[in-house]
């Protein structure tokens, strides 16, 4: 049994299947997103300075800085730009890459080491690079991949002091951000490594020993890497070793983007877990311990160029716990829902305004209420276009 609730307060029961009371909560969602704050046909009236890319939005990230609300943003206009969400206007703009830029995130290492708001953008002039967001400069370049830079992602350990990035020349970087310092360089894709993410802490030790662990051995507490490459393989490395532990290749083309699960995902052992999408069309969940496919979702018409786990769960009780809802954005420019737990129906699917003209990144954010009946969880996705909206 599943209790909503309508814009006047009243409650609505509903008694499901889980398929239908998903389908049920979804759509619930998706109203409140059209009546409350950036429903598509309003979009540019309300967000309209922000909204401005030249082209290709490849990523987008959030953080709060100081009670400010910010979103940061990478495109192939081969600038990286910085929103202020509540006043729906540009702060930051970083000019100085020469080529398109791919991938852009705030750096969790800055914000927790020195208080201090940096952005990390990826190229394809072949660096990584380092603004600062106050001073409104370039603090850092990172040379070392020999060709386009594409996927970066911080660890999720030791305060996100360690950065590793996808190359058109075929490796994984992995790189300290307190030292600028390439680590190591993990060869064994045969094509682009075009997404890159780092796994948790997966050792089963409750003691919290991050602070002391070192590069060199972080391995052993089973911190991994994982990369997709358009050689249409998913590879996990091992830190310490420094040696690929898996090889995942059921994709039958090029893999866009993959991300790691964690325990609050709605699956036994989810950080075990691996969500990736591909040109084939498809999204897929997998099993790392053994290597197999546990769903395969195949609803989209063209590439999936983006995937993320929603903060969304369905089951008999209750919206909240683990999560086992994903989402997936694709060039054929759909938003789609997804219950991990059955590959047979689709939950539901946002289509993009016509002038996106594709998906290519998804953000779900959890802004700040402006008043108690409104929904604190938003969806802010790039398109072809140059155009960020956000739903919510």
């Amino acid at each position: 049994m599943t209790t909503l609730i309508n814009k006047k307060g009243i409650s609505t029961q509903f008694l499901l299947s889980k398929e239908g009371e998903a389908e049920i909560i979804i759509q619930h969602w998706i109203r409140i997103l059209k009546v409350r704050l950036i429903w598509i046909r309003d979009l540019e009236k309300l967000i309209i300075n922000y909204v401005m890319h030249k082209d290709y939005v490849w990523s987008i990230d959030y953080s709060t800085f100081d009670d400010r609300q910010l979103i940061c943003s990478g495109s192939s206009d081969k600038t990286v730009r910085v929103w202020d969400v509540e006043t729906n206007k540009q702060i930051r703009l970083f000019n100085q890459h020469s080529s398109y830029v791919y991938c852009a995130k705030f750096s969790p290492y800055h914000y927790h080491k020195h208080h201090r708001n940096v952005i990390c953008s990826s190229s394809w002039d072949k660096t990584i690079r380092l603004w600062d967001f106050k001073r409104n400069q370039q603090l850092k370049i990172f040379n070392g991949h020999t060709s386009y830079v594409v996927g970066i992602d911080f660890s999720r350990f030791n305060g996100g002091r360690y950065v590793c990035s996808g190359s058109f020349d075929k490796t994984v970087c992995l790189w300290d951000v307190e030292t600028s310092k390439s680590l190591h360089i993990f060869n064994g894709h045969t094509n682009t490594v075009w997404c890159v993410d780092f796994s948790s802490l997966q050792s089963n030790n409750k003691d919290d020993n991050n602070k002391s662990n070192s590069i060199g051995f972080i391995g052993g507490n089973g911190y991994t890497i994982c990369s997709g490459s358009l050689d249409k393989t998913i590879r996990i490395w091992d830190i310490e070793t420094t040696k690929q532990l898996i090889l995942l290749n059921k994709h039958k083309a090029a893999v866009r983007c993959v991300k790691y699960g964690s325990n609050e995902l709605g699956i036994s052992d989810g950080a075990n877990a691996i969500l990736s999408g591909s040109d084939d069309k498809s999204v897929c969940l997998w099993d790392i311990r053994s290597g197999q496919q546990i769903q395969v979702f195949n609803r989209h018409r063209h590439w999936v160029m983006t995937v993320e786990y929603s903060p969304f769960v369905v089951n008999n009780n209750k919206v909240g716990g683990s999560s086992n809802v994903i989402c997936s954005g694709s060039t054929d420019n759909i938003i789609r829902f997804w219950d991990i737990r059955s590959n047979k129906k689709k939950l539901y699917a946002i289509n993009g305004d016509k002038q996106d003209c594709g998906i290519y990144c998804l953000k779900f954010l959890q802004l700040k209420k402006k008043n108690k009946s409104a929904c604190d969880i938003s969806l802010c996705y790039g398109s072809r276009k140059g155009r960020i909206s956000i739903w919510g």
